[in-house]
């Protein structure tokens, strides 16, 4: 099974279907790639390979795996899986669309960090061009949500602070991809507002904290402070075959 990724993307949405993979208890193994969204069937990671099969994105990862007959939510009812949905929906579309918004609309974050990742796996002019060109494709998607011409603090704003559910489902794979990553993104301190609002709220960093330790075996620090993974200075220094090794995939056999 394959499983691809961005890193140089703030919005690692590969945790997403990591955690509802490890969630389901299936095997897994992790590749390389930095074209991964040019190996995505619709042009958007994660992607997962099982067999002749390619799935995109979370929603068909999660129809698949349920169509080989394991689920998370089946033992909720019909009424109680369509409000799961339309909450994942919600979830999924404001915080996705607040970290696509961080990401490569504020010009701090986007010079910064964004910039020279995205374009340093690739050569002169690649480096350059490319990233100019994901960051239109992303300012017309975020134009037609009504997000594109906002400020960081309205968007702030924007953003619901969701609340685990009771049992493990998928929404929890959903919940924690986007808050593990809010966390963890090494964003500069005055634009890292929205992972200091999550931080204020102890029930969102005790269930990231109860994720990492249950489905991954580790213990994930999250400070109240900005604490990033790598300084800046030191990130953006790094060797295109050092940003590569961060643009995964995933492969093996799930069934």
């Amino acid at each position: 099974m394959k499983l691809s990724k961005f890193f140089c993307q703030i919005m690692q949405i590969a945790w997403l279907s990591k955690s509802y993979l490890k969630m389901c208890d299936l095997n897994f193994e992790v590749e390389q790639r930095y074209n991964a969204e040019n190996m995505s069937p619709s042009g958007r990671v994660p992607f997962i390979k099982c067999g002749a099969f390619l799935i995109s994105e979370l929603d068909p990862i999660i129809s698949f795996v349920n169509n080989k007959g394991i689920s998370l939510v089946d033992k909720l009812d019909s009424s109680d899986k369509a409000d799961m949905r339309a909450y994942m929906s919600l979830v999924n579309t404001v915080l996705g669309s607040a970290e696509m918004y961080i990401c490569w609309c504020d010009k701090t974050c986007y010079n910064e960090v964004t910039k020279p990742r995205y374009g340093s796996v690739y050569p002169w002019p690649l480096n350059r061009y490319l990233p100019y060109q994901k960051k239109q494709q992303v300012v017309k998607k975020l134009a037609v949500l009504g997000w594109s011409q906002k400020s960081l603090d309205e968007v702030i704003t924007i953003v619901p602070l969701p609340s685990p559910v009771p049992r493990p489902s998928d929404i929890d794979a959903l919940l924690y991809g986007h808050l593990y990553t809010i966390l963890t993104s090494p964003i500069p301190q005055i634009n890292d507002k929205l992972a200091n609002i999550i931080r204020g709220h102890e029930p969102l960093i005790k269930f990231v904290k109860h994720m990492d330790r249950k489905f991954f075996g580790r213990t994930t620090e999250v400070s109240k402070e900005y604490v990033p993974l790598v300084t800046e200075e030191a990130d953006l220094n790094r060797t295109p075959l050092d940003h590569a090794t961060d643009q995964q995939s995933t492969r093996g056999a799930l069934f």
